[in-house]
C-alpha cells in the first residue's frame, strides 16, 4: 500500500515532518525492511511504514498489543502468543511451554475446538540481555533464557485470586523477577537462589484508600545498560504516579505524580535515549490519559515535560493510514552500535491517547441509557405498569430492564420456538408484543434480562443432564452451609422442616449437638455445556426478533457460595477449558447469532479489580465479546469500611466514581460501562446509618462524573421512592 503523491498534507509529508522532529533522518538509496522507522501494532497484525510512505504488513497472525525489543531481537505480545524475529520479516512462534486455553465452538449441532495461548498480560525482553525474556498470564510468570525457545513457570505468590498485570526482570546483581498483582501489589523472586520465594515489595506505593493493599501497579520498566546498576520504575493504573525502586532499602520512592488528578493512568514506561547533558542517565517516557510525556534530566533531575511531537505522530500518522493503533514503535533508521532497539520510542496501551471507545457501531444505540429494573409482575396490567411509566417520565429516564428468564429459570413470555418451550417452563407470561409496543410508543429503550447459568428448571431436566454435578452425593449439585447447634426434639425438627423444606438436620460428632444444613436458593446448570448455550441463544434470538433493543445476561458466572464447592463437577468441560474460556466460548456462541447489543451483569469486585477469580468474570477477556458491562458496585456488598473515610456519607459516590472508571480502563474502552445503582436498603452497618435518598443520588452522581454513558436503578421489589430527578444527559 503506497501513500505517496498526495496533497501537501499527504501522509508522506506528515511522516517526514513528524519523524524529523524526533530523529535526523538520512536519505537511503533503497528501502531496507529492517529499517522501517515506524512500526504499528493493530487488531489484525503488525505493519511497518518506510521513509517513502509505503505501508507493509510484517506479521498478520492476530492482535498485536505490545512490541518488545532489545539488541537485534524483536518480540510481539499477540493474541496468538509470542512471536520473535531478528529482522522484522521472518517470525517464529515462541509460545511453546506457555499455557493453552481451549475455546469450544458449537455450530449446527457439532462442536469443535480452537486452542489458544492463554492471554498474555505482559512481555519484556531484558534491555541488556536479549536472550532473557519474561512474560505473564493471569496466574503465572514465565522466564526464558533463550529468547523464548523455552519457558520456565515461576508461579506466583499464594494469592486467593488470579490477577497479574505486569512482569519484568533485572540484575540486582542477582537475576530478579518482578510481578504486579491487581490486588496484592508487587512481589519479587530471585530464581537462581536456592529456596527463593516470592517476596512482597510494596513499601512506598500508594495504597487504595481504607485498605492495606497498594492500588494496582500498571507497568514495571527496567533500565540497565551494560554493566550499570539497574534502574527499576513502576507506575499505577488508577492514579497518576511513577516510582523508582531503592533496592537497598526495599522500598519505592515517588518520582512524579499528578496529585490534582482524581483518577488517571500511567502506563507504557520505556527508557529514553541517553542524554548528552546527563551521561550515563536515561530519561523515562510514558503514556497517560491523553498524553505522551517524559521524565527528563535535561532540565534537572526528574523534570517532567509533555511530548506533543510524539503524541502528534501517534495520533496523526495511523489515522492517515487507516489504522487503529494498539501499540507503536518509532525507531531511528540509522543502525547504531546497540542494534535494532537503540533509540526506540516504544508506546503501548494507546487507547489512553484516544477519546471515546471502540465499541461496535450497533452498540452505539445502547449508549446514554439511564433506566430502571422493572419487575415483570408489575408489567402485566396497565394499572400496575403506569406508576413505573410515570417514574421513567418524571425522572427523565429512557430505559427499562425486564425479566424474560428469571432467577428461578422460568420463562416470562410465551416462546414461539418449540425447543425453547420444551426445555424451559413458561410462568405467568407477559404479552411482550403489547408491552414492547407501549415502550416504543413512549421512546423507552428495552433490555431483556436473561438469567443464564442459575436455572433450577433446566438443571432438573432429563435427570440432571445439564446440571453441575455433586461428585459426593451423586446428584445435581446445590451449595449449602452448615450450622452446629444444640440438639432439638423430633417435634421441633419436623416443624422446622415443614416451614423450611430446603434444609437437612444431621447428627454431629457430639451427641448433644446437631448440624443444620441450609441450602442456598440456587440451582445451577453447567457453564461448559454447549447445549445450555444453544438454549440461551434461542431465547436471545427470539427476544431480539420480537423487538427488544438489547439482550442482557445476568448470572453469567460460576457458583460462588457453598462449603461444598469442591464437590462441584463440570461434566461438560472439555480438555483445556477453564472458567474464563467457558464464559468466552458461551459469549462467542451468542455473538455469532445475536446482532442486538449484548450486556452482561457482573460483580462489582470483578469490575474493580483485574481478576475473574471464582466467577470467570474477567473484564479484559469479556470486553471484546459484549457491548455493555453492568457492574453491581452496591456499597452494601463491599466491606462496610471500604472507602468510608471521612466524610463517610460520600462513600457511595467514591465507590461508583472510581469503580466506573476502573472498569472502563480495564476494558480498554471497548465496552460501555453502565453500572447498576443500589436503590434498595440492606440491613448492614453502613446502610443502617446512611441509607436515604442522598445515598442513591450520590451513586448516580459518581457514575455521571466518571463520564459513564448510563446506569440502571435496581430494586427487586420495584420500590423507587428514593431515586433522584436528573436532567437527561446532553
Amino acid at each position: 500500500m503506497s501513500f505517496t503523491g498526495r496533497d501537501p498534507c499527504s501522509l508522506l509529508f506528515l511522516v517526514w515532518l513528524g519523524l524529523a522532529a524526533v530523529f535526523p533522518l538520512r536519505p537511503q538509496e533503497k528501502k531496507d525492511p529492517d529499517n522501517f522507522p515506524l512500526l504499528i501494532g493493530t487488531a489484525d497484525g503488525l505493519y511497518g511504514l518506510d521513509l517513502w510512505g509505503d505501508l507493509s504488513p510484517l506479521w498478520q497472525g492476530g492482535e498485536v498489543r505490545k512490541i518488545a525489543a532489545a539488541g537485534n531481537s524483536w518480540a510481539l505480545l499477540s493474541s496468538a502468543g509470542i512471536f520473535w524475529s531478528g529482522d522484522l520479516l521472518n517470525w517464529e512462534n515462541r509460545s511453546a511451554g506457555l499455557p493453552v486455553k481451549t475455546i469450544k465452538i458449537f455450530q449446527n449441532g457439532e462442536k469443535s475446538f480452537l486452542p489458544m495461548v492463554q492471554e498474555i498480560k505482559d512481555l519484556m525482553i531484558h534491555p541488556g540481555n536479549p536472550d532473557l525474556m519474561v512474560c505473564a498470564v493471569k496466574d503465572t510468570v514465565y522466564l526464558s533464557r533463550d529468547s523464548g525457545r523455552s519457558w520456565t513457570g515461576l508461579g506466583m505468590p499464594p494469592y486467593r485470586s488470579n490477577g497479574i498485570k505486569a512482569a519484568a526482570a533485572a540484575y540486582l546483581p542477582e537475576l530478579t523477577v518482578f510481578l504486579s498483582h491487581s490486588i496484592y501489589g508487587i512481589h519479587y523472586l530471585q530464581p537462581d537462589i536456592s529456596g527463593a520465594r516470592w517476596t512482597e515489595l510494596n513499601d512506598g506505593i500508594e495504597k487504595l484508600e481504607t485498605t492495606g493493599n497498594p492500588d494496582e501497579v500498571a507497568d514495571i520498566a527496567v533500565v540497565q545498560d551494560g554493566g550499570a546498576a539497574a534502574q527499576v520504575y513502576v507506575s499505577q493504573s488508577f492514579r497518576r504516579r511513577i516510582y523508582t525502586l531503592d533496592w537497598g532499602r526495599k522500598r519505592f520512592n515517588l518520582l512524579w505524580s499528578d496529585a490534582e488528578a482524581a483518577f488517571g493512568t500511567v502506563d507504557s514506561l520505556s527508557p529514553a535515549a541517553p542524554e548528552d547533558k546527563a551521561p550515563g542517565l536515561r530519561g523515562l517516557r510514558f503514556v497517560a490519559d491523553g498524553m505522551v510525556a517524559e521524565i527528563s534530566h535535561r532540565e534537572g533531575p526528574g523534570a517532567f515535560r509533555g511530548r506533543e511531537d510524539i503524541l502528534g505522530i501517534v495520533r496523526e500518522i495511523p489515522r492517515h493510514l487507516g489504522l487503529d493503533p494498539l501499540c507503536l514503535v518509532i525507531r531511528s533508521p540509522r543502525r547504531g552500535p546497540a542494534g535494532a532497539a537503540d533509540n526506540l520510542i516504544n508506546l503501548n496501551e494507546l487507547e489512553l491517547l484516544f477519546e471515546g471507545g471502540a465499541v461496535r457501531p450497533e452498540a452505539e444505540r445502547a449508549r446514554d441509557r439511564e433506566g430502571l429494573y422493572l419487575p415483570v409482575n408489575r408489567a402485566m396490567e396497565q394499572r400496575t405498569l403506569k406508576p413505573f411509566l410515570d417514574i421513567i417520565a418524571e425522572r427523565n429516564l429512557n430505559m427499562a430492564v425486564i425479566d424474560m428468564k428469571d432467577d428461578y429459570g422460568r420463562l416470562r413470555f410465551t416462546p414461539l420456538n418449540p425447543d425453547t418451550a420444551r426445555r424451559g417452563r413458561v410462568f405467568r407470561p407477559l404479552d411482550i408484543d403489547a408491552f414492547l409496543a407501549e415502550m416504543k410508543g413512549r421512546g423507552i429503550y428495552t433490555a431483556a434480562r436473561i438469567v443464564v447459568f442459575k436455572d433450577p428448571v433446566l438443571a432438573g431436566r432429563e435427570g440432571g443432564k445439564y446440571a453441575i454435578w455433586d461428585s459426593q452425593a451423586g446428584k445435581a449439585w446445590a451449595g449449602y452451609y452448615d450450622t452446629r447447634r444444640k440438639k432439638t426434639t423430633d417435634q421441633e425438627r419436623e416443624e422446622e422442616k415443614k416451614n423450611s423444606p430446603d434444609i437437612e438436620i444431621l447428627p454431629a460428632a457430639d451427641p448433644e449437638f446437631e448440624i443444620l444444613r441450609t441450602y442456598y436458593d440456587e440451582r445451577w446448570v453447567d457453564p461448559y455445556s454447549e447445549e445450555v448455550w444453544d438454549y440461551i441463544a434461542d431465547i436471545a434470538v427470539e427476544l431480539q426478533n420480537r423487538g427488544f433493543d438489547e439482550i442482557q445476561f445476568d448470572y453469567i458466572r460460576f457458583p460462588t457460595d457453598g462449603v461444598n464447592l469442591e464437590n462441584a463437577r463440570y461434566r461438560w468441560r472439555d480438555q483445556g477449558m477453564d472458567m474464563e474460556s467457558a464464559i468466552v466460548s458461551f459469549l462467542r456462541h451468542i455473538r455469532s447469532r445475536v446482532a442486538a447489543p449484548l450486556s452482561i451483569d457482573i460483580y462489582g469486585a470483578n469490575g474493580w479489580y483485574r481478576t475473574g477469580a471464582r466467577t470467570g468474570q474477567e473484564v479484559e477477556l469479556l470486553a471484546p465479546w459484549v457491548d455493555v458491562i453492568c457492574p453491581m458496585y452496591y456499597p452494601s456488598h463491599f466491606e462496610q469500611d471500604f472507602l468510608a473515610q471521612a466524610p463517610a456519607e460520600l462513600r457511595p459516590y467514591r465507590i461508583y466514581f472510581q469503580g466506573t472508571q476502573r472498569t472502563s480502563r480495564i476494558g480498554r474502552g471497548q465496552v460501555i460501562v453502565r453500572p447498576y445503582v443500589q436503590a434498595f436498603y440492606l440491613n448492614v452497618a453502613y446502610d443502617r446509618q446512611y441509607y436515604n435518598a442522598d445515598y442513591v443520588r450520590r451513586q448516580t452522581e459518581g457514575v455521571r462524573d466518571a463520564g459513564s454513558p448510563g446506569f440502571t436503578y435496581w430494586n427487586n421489589s420495584g420500590r423507587y421512592d428514593d431515586i433522584p430527578i436528573f436532567q437527561p444527559p446532553d
